[in-house]
């Protein structure tokens, strides 16, 4: 599988469009935890040896994770991934350890994970059960919801939409959340299926869906980025509450403490708040998203 041209020294090189400036000062927090790690740290084992961290990202997942200028990826979990590489760099007391960041499509995103294919999982995935029998996650990064984008004068409640034909996109927990929504409300919609967001919205510009369902994340980055925007809105109000974890493989319960002593750290000292505004900027966070600044694992 070939890699995007994206491979980073962490120790030295600037993280994606110099916004994330890869840090070389030592995660005194995370470092701890070094002292502690067995001998069958079988990721970290396998990171030391071959000088490599592979990091999965959506593509088209705006503003979570994307392919930016170039391809290079971009987004609020890249750049949480590129804090994290440094981390691992510091534990390993790697003097070079190479980020490389391969696309990942919904479809496949969780197989590339459970085969080892890559390490961590940066993109926007929701925590689920079902996923959980696949792949492990981390402690919560962000917490999104299903909104709706559709015309400035269209209906807002679910109802609404009985007997109109309404979109979103395959392979997402979104696709399964309208369906149960639309069953259990008893509400007869037909529901189309589009492989990317793009198109989603392309349909609803030409009319032929009433109305687009996604996250509120992503919808806010469509309308945003919409040539046609002021024909539109985002509903403010989100129809389900959606965790989000990096993925990684089950059973490496010391690659995953590591993971989530990153996190932590970021979390405490700040920093999540910084990577949140750079990578949505003019957002404020909601109460849930603040709610896990709260809720993250205490540091020693």
């Amino acid at each position: 599988m070939a890699a995007l041209p994206v491979v980073a020294k962490v120790t030295e090189t600037d993280f994606h469009k110099g916004i994330s400036k890869m840090r070389k000062t030592l995660l005194s927090a995370v470092t701890l935890l070094a002292l502690a790690l067995p001998a069958g740290a079988q990721t970290l084992d396998r990171i030391k040896e071959t000088k490599e961290l592979k990091l999965g990202f959506r593509t088209d997942a705006a503003p979570l994770s994307f392919a930016g200028e170039g391809g290079r990826p971009d987004g609020y979990s890249p750049m949480l991934c590129a804090e994290i590489a440094q981390a691992i760099a510091n534990i390993l007391r790697m003097e070079e350890l190479n980020a490389v960041f391969y696309p990942v499509g919904t479809q496949d995103r969780f197989d590339k994970v459970a085969s080892g294919e890559i390490d961590l999982l940066c993109g926007a995935a929701t925590i689920t059960l079902r996923r959980r029998e696949i792949v492990d996650f981390s402690v919560p990064t962000y917490v999104d919801g299903v909104a709706i984008l559709l015309p400035k004068d269209g209906p807002e409640h679910l109802e609404d939409f009985a007997g109109k034909t309404v979109g979103v996109r395959s392979g997402t927990t979104t696709q399964e959340a309208l369906n149960n929504s639309l069953n259990a409300a008893n509400i007869s919609a037909e529901i189309k299926v589009f492989e990317d967001h793009a198109d989603g919205v392309a349909a609803l510009e030409s009319g032929d869906i009433a109305a687009y369902f996604a996250d509120q994340s992503i919808l806010y980055h469509l309308y945003a980025t919409s040539e046609s925007k002021d024909k539109f809105k985002v509903t403010g109000e989100i129809l389900t509450i959606e965790k989000h974890g990096l993925a990684l493989a089950r059973g490496d319960s010391e690659f995953r403490l590591v993971v989530d002593a990153a996190l932590s750290q970021l979390y405490a000292s700040g920093r999540m708040e910084e990577i949140f505004a750079e990578a949505l900027p003019g957002v404020t966070p909601g109460l849930a998203v603040r709610a896990m600044h709260l809720i993250a694992p205490t540091i020693p």
